[in-house]
């Protein structure tokens, strides 16, 4: 009787991988509160406060010299030539190109349209991950994959009619530059601390997020509520929660790790009520149970080896 390939692969993973995956999982939801806190500090259209322009640049630069203190008290050495590449990238996707988009989008829609458009993050990030770091998911993996972000896709039709706006470009954007910048993150996570990986691509950035951050000082007054959400962004969106992100995408593997982030933007949805005061609906609960449980399949399914630790 001829052998037959079993369509899915059971792999339960390691400690280490489980540990990467709760250390994922708390990045996950300190990105979370990334959406309503943006729109917090930004405003909507109709009452703007911060500039997202001040916002990227501003949350950089001061998340930037939190890092110089911290890589000095440290005494992490420089990191080498080669890895440049790897830094601007990370500075390109996250000090850049998400929380730009991402501001810009959120003057136009809510932070929950926003958090459902985002759940093709997951997707795209394994994507980018099997390409660039030769990961071989199962096909039962990417199965979960597409399911997942098939159930955020229609939800994002059923709550929007269908229609997309410039500002969905502006969050598609968004999501593919912190896809890059993940990528590139999880692989300086194998080479140096997860700490300082976030640390360097932030103090590689400041000679031109500082300027530009004093520069586009806001003039005029705007509420404290804004200058809140600008403080959680910088603390923990832009510096604090990476690592966790990026020490768990090390340890768990990029592809399995990113799954998690599957339940990213049902967590912004709950988030935005106490935060925004937007209104939570019986749909929105529907699919979130169903994509936990679609993240909790894909954990448990075969991705080939994480990256060794060095």
């Amino acid at each position: 009787m001829p052998d037959v390939q079993p369509f899915i692969t059971v792999n339960p993973p390691s400690a280490v991988e489980v540990r990467g995956l709760w250390l994922g999982l708390l990045g996950v939801v300190v990105f979370a509160m990334t959406l309503p806190m943006t729109r917090l500090a930004v405003g909507p259209a109709s009452d703007p406060q911060l500039s997202p322009w001040f916002v990227t640049a501003g949350r950089a630069a001061l998340a930037g010299l939190l890092s110089v203190a911290y890589l000095l008290v440290t005494h992490a050495p420089r990191p080498q030539r080669w890895q440049a590449g790897g830094l601007t990238v990370c500075a390109l996707g996250t000090v850049v190109g998400f929380p730009l988009f991402l501001g810009l989008a959120l003057r136009d829609v809510d932070a929950m349209h926003a958090a459902v458009v985002s759940g093709v993050l997951p997707l795209v990030t394994a994507v980018v991950a099997a390409l660039y770091l030769r990961q071989r998911p199962s096909t039962a993996f990417w199965v979960c994959a597409v399911i997942g972000c098939a159930l955020v896709l229609a939800f994002a039709a059923y709550q929007g009619d269908g229609r997309l706006r410039v500002a969905d470009g502006m969050l598609l954007l968004a999501i593919v530059s912190t896809s890059l910048a993940y990528v590139a993150g999880a692989r300086l996570s194998t080479q140096m601390p997860a700490e300082q990986t976030i640390c360097w691509v932030l103090v590689g950035s400041l000679p031109f997020t500082l300027p530009l951050m004093i520069a586009l000082w806001p003039e005029r007054s705007v509420r404290w509520s804004a200058w809140g959400g600008f403080a959680y962004v910088t603390l923990f969106s832009m510096w604090l929660g990476f690592f966790a992100w990026y020490r768990g995408l090390a340890l768990g593997g990029t592809v399995r790790v990113s799954q998690v982030q599957l339940v990213q933007p049902f967590l912004a949805l709950l988030f935005a009520v106490p935060v925004l005061g937007e209104r939570l609906e019986a749909s929105t609960v529907a699919f979130s149970l169903l994509m936990i449980a679609v993240v909790l399949v894909s954990k448990r399914l075969s991705v080939g080896a994480a990256p060794v630790l060095k």
